[in-house]
Formats: structure tokens, C-alpha cells, sequence
């Protein structure tokens, strides 16, 4: 995710494929994923198919739907790469990609994307069910064509937008387990919308650099810390509330909305921080914007291990 040697970013190297060992070359193919990324996916994708099973669901299922959004989304990763691989060579954090850096080329890393977006609708539809396949391929054809070529250079609203693409492995598994789609998938879509944002722009806060580089919106790049602050203030009270729907809507017994409360409280209290440092102009390494990124993780985490543990404490 970042870069890890001193390279100077700012050109696409263009490595003989002589000097690329075999082992470097399958790490960047994984690269090419983005993997992180995926984890993330995986982790909201999973614990829904144990709530709309209200237990365990067919763990062979489960298996074939996570292999199947692996390849999917790791195909809209590889497409992002190879689409942004022109400011990928200027900013610092993405100066070691594989298409930067050479270890793979463009040509590699188009067949590479169109072969897993391909494959993975295949998978899904054989499977798991076609509803399941279509809402994976929708995702990817909508993070490669909205997001990435048409929203993130033109307007600082791109993550906001672009952030469905991210929420839609909400519906692929509880679609792969129900053959249909339902407002606990809806309520937990919106969740994911709403965390995006405020998830995001404190890393956008710290890297702004880069993006302001390269020309790229992000809206730290265009509006002040406290302008983004208040953003990120706004987005979480939402997402809290919208996080607490699925208990009245009867998907949930306690236990979900009591960890959604206890974990709300904590995102919402280190959102005021970082807006309350923002608004006296603290800055730099102080400014910690960085706290609310990496507890966001933890939060999505958490609250979707609470999705899959409730249906057996009813």
C-alpha cells in the first residue's frame, strides 16, 4: 500500500522480463488484486450469508462465494492499476505497484483483469446462482467505470460515490445464500456507504500530497481539515444510526445492537477529536487523522463479527 524503498516516483519502469523472477512476479500479480482491499470485502461479505442463514450456512457455499468475489473484485483491483498507472508513478504511496515498477506489464495486466472479471461471473453463476453473479460483475463494471475513470479525477465527492462498489458484497452474500435481496441487506449496504467515506478521507488527509500531485480531487485536496472534519463528523452519526436499523426491523436479537452501540460511541468520539484538533488548526503528525483510519477498520470488523455471532444467541 505504500512505498517501501527510495525510488523516486514519477516514471513506469520498463523491467526486461529477464530480471523478473518468477516468485516477485506471482507476488505482483496477487498485487494486482489488492488484497487488503479484498479482506475487507470478504469480511462483509462473509458474516451477512450467516445472518440470512440464521446460523451456519453451507459452508461449501460460503467458499465458493468467497473464492468467487475474490476474483471479481481482485479483477476491478487489477483494472484500477491499470487505468491509474499513470498517477500511480507519481505519488509516493502507489510508487511500487507492479505496473510502476515494472514487474508486470500493462499488456499482462489487462489480460490478467479481463481473465478474472470473466472467470468470476463464470463461478458465481455456476456456483453459487445468477443474481449472486450479476451483483459481483455490477460492482466490478461499476468501481472500473464510474469510479475510476469517470468520478476520481473530476469531482471531490468520487469516494462517496464510488463507495457502492465496495458496499456491494453486502448483497452478493445474502443473495448467494437466499436468491434474493432484502432490506437487512439494504440496511447493511448503507452501513458500508456510510462508513466510506469517513474511513477514507483521514487517509486522504495524510497522503494529500500525492493526490494534489497528480491532480486527483480527494476532498482534503480541495477543502480545508475543517471542512473534511466536519464531513467525517456528519457521515459517522449516520452510518451509527443506520447501523442500529437492523434490531428494530427484527433481523437481530440483543446482541448486535448492544456491540453497534458500545462501537458507535467509540467511532463517534474519536470523529469529534479529529474534528475538534481540526478546528484549532492543529496540524502535521499532530493533527492524528490517522486514528480514525486504522479504528475504522477495526470498527467494520467488529461489527460484522457481531452480524454473524447474533443469530445464535437468540
Amino acid at each position: 500500500m505504500t512505498a517501501v524503498e527510495s525510488r523516486p516516483a514519477g516514471s513506469l519502469s520498463t523491467q526486461s522480463t529477464s530480471h523478473r523472477p518468477f516468485g516477485a512476479r506471482a507476488k505482483a500479480f496477487l498485487a494486482l488484486t489488492k488484497p487488503r482491499v479484498i479482506e475487507l470485502l470478504l469480511m462483509t461479505t462473509v458474516p451477512v450469508m450467516f445472518l440470512a442463514a440464521e446460523g451456519v450456512p453451507d459452508l461449501w457455499l460460503v467458499l465458493a462465494t468467497c473464492v468467487g468475489g475474490f476474483m471479481s473484485a481482485g479483477g476491478a483491483g487489477a483494472f484500477n492499476m491499470y487505468i491509474d498507472r499513470d498517477i500511480d508513478a507519481l505519488m509516493d504511496r502507489t510508487s511500487q505497484r507492479p505496473l510502476v515498477t515494472g514487474m508486470v506489464s500493462p499488456r499482462e495486466c489487462l489480460v490478467f483483469a479481463y481473465t478474472l472479471a470473466v472467470v468470476s461471473t463464470v463461478w458465481l453463476w455456476a456456483l453459487v446462482n445468477p443474481l449472486s453473479s450479476m451483483l459481483a460483475l455490477g460492482a466490478l463494471l461499476f468501481y472500473v467505470l464510474v469510479y475510476t475513470m469517470l468520478l476520481k479525477r473530476r469531482t471531490a465527492q468520487n469516494i462517496v460515490w464510488g463507495g457502492i462498489a465496495g458496499c456491494m458484497p453486502v448483497f452478493v452474500g445474502w443473495s448467494a445464500v437466499t436468491n434474493s435481496v432484502s432490506w437487512a441487506g439494504v440496511v447493511l449496504f448503507l452501513v458500508i456507504f456510510f462508513w466510506t467515506p469517513p474511513h477514507y478521507w483521514p487517509l486522504s488527509m495524510k497522503v494529500k500530497d500525492d493526490y494534489e500531485r497528480v491532480g486527483v480531487p480527494m476532498l482534503p485536496v480541495v477543502a480545508g481539515n475543517k471542512v473534511v472534519a466536519r464531513q467525517i463528523v456528519v457521515y459517522s452519526w449516520v452510518m451509527v444510526a443506520v447501523s442500529l436499523a437492523l434490531w428494530p426491523l427484527g433481523y437481530t436479537g440483543w446482541f448486535y445492537p448492544a456491540v453497534a452501540v458500545l462501537l458507535g460511541a467509540f467511532w463517534l468520539k474519536e470523529a469529534h477529536a479529529l474534528q475538534s484538533r481540526a478546528k484549532s488548526g492543529v496540524t502535521g503528525a499532530k493533527l492524528k487523522e490517522m486514528r480514525l483510519f486504522h479504528w475504522s477498520i477495526t470498527y467494520v470488523s467488529l461489527l460484522f463479527v457481531a452480524v454473524a455471532v447474533d443469530p445464535f444467541l437468540r
